[in-house]
């Protein structure tokens, strides 16, 4: 089969090489897809640049979507044929979504409903799995105000429609002119530039002093500075599922203490089991509704990887980058 990977870490263009490699079979309990469409996202390349290799040779991304071709031992044969979208293609394991196939357990190739198309389903493994895990950890958002960093963002603007579906007033964050008309496409009631603008000034202006009832965040190492400028209510909830720095970062433990503060922590591919058939279940119904708007930034064939993984890095494309790797 044909498939991209690497072998050592480093730049796009001098790491990733294209080939041929053997096809997988599905052992007992996996499925193989035959993939269309592969998603290519920040962890993706951030992986490929810092991540200690575990393989001789890793195949990347966690996402993608196709038909299922072949079924293991104890797999229904009905399920040849399927269309799926597919999620942590690549996580913990050498063999990922940047080929023509994927072996993979049967749980982890859902069923795509047919007027969905392949593009918008190689999203849903990361950014949108990451955005309705997020919006459920919030609570209850009915009649609430909800700051959304990184509301342009492919997760951010999964978060935003998905808060605004749970009745929230969304207030978000974006750095880029399209990014900022991305949020609100989602529906973001207003979107602050925080290049630009004082964030904690303008929400605190926005709610009349009281701050938010919830924050959704991408960026703990910045958004954490803001607490202490009230822009979270007493009691509130901090919802995070990634930061721009690592290691210690600090947190105004007044702040957090006399603000009853709620922090909750996550990483998408390591939801616990209840978490992630409570989450797939729901994708399933909003994408059975057509409920959600789905945003294709930019698609390469699986020829051009390396510029695809440059677009991500340069954060060009407002939406997600695909790769085709068929059709």
């Amino acid at each position: 089969m044909k498939a991209a990977w690497y072998s050592k870490l480093g730049p796009a263009r001098e790491v990733l090489e294209l080939g041929e490699l053997p096809r997988p079979a599905p052992q007992a309990g996996e499925v193989l897809v035959e993939l269309h469409t592969s998603g290519v996202n920040p962890s993706d390349v951030k992986s490929r640049v810092g991540r200690p290799l575990d393989s001789k040779i890793i195949v990347p991304h966690s996402d993608g979507a196709g038909v299922i071709v072949e079924v293991g031992e104890g797999v229904p044969r009905e399920r040849i044929g399927q269309r799926v979208w597919v999620w942590n293609g690549q996580w913990q394991r050498p063999m990922g979504t940047a080929a023509e196939y994927i072996a993979l357990a049967q749980q982890q190739a859902v069923p795509l409903p047919a007027h969905v198309g392949f593009e918008a389903a190689a999203c849903f493994g990361i950014p949108l799995l990451t955005a309705l895990q997020a919006v459920r950890l919030a609570g209850d958002l009915q009649g609430r105000t909800v700051l959304v960093t990184g509301g342009g963002s492919a997760v951010g603007h999964y978060i935003t429609q998905l808060a605004r579906g749970r009745g929230a007033t969304v207030l978000a964050t974006a750095g880029s002119p399209g990014r900022r008309e991305h949020a609100r496409d989602a529906g973001a009631a207003h979107v602050i530039d925080y290049k630009r603008e004082d964030v904690a000034g303008r929400v605190k202006a926005l709610t009349s002093g009281a701050g938010v009832d919830a924050i959704i965040d991408m960026d703990f190492s910045s958004t954490a500075k803001l607490l202490p400028q009230g822009v979270l209510k007493a009691h509130g909830r901090f919802v995070c599922y990634g930061s721009n720095q690592r290691g210690d970062l600090p947190i105004d433990f007044r702040t957090a203490l006399w603000g009853s503060l709620q922090f909750l922590f996550f990483l998408v591919y390591d939801l616990l089991p209840p978490d992630r058939e409570a989450a797939v279940a729901e994708i399933g119904r909003l994408l059975q509704a057509d409920a959600l708007s789905h945003t294709i930034g930019a698609v390469f064939p699986l020829e051009q990887i390396a510029a695809a993984h440059e677009a991500v890095e340069a954060g060009e494309p407002v939406g997600n980058v695909v790769l085709r790797i068929r059709g």
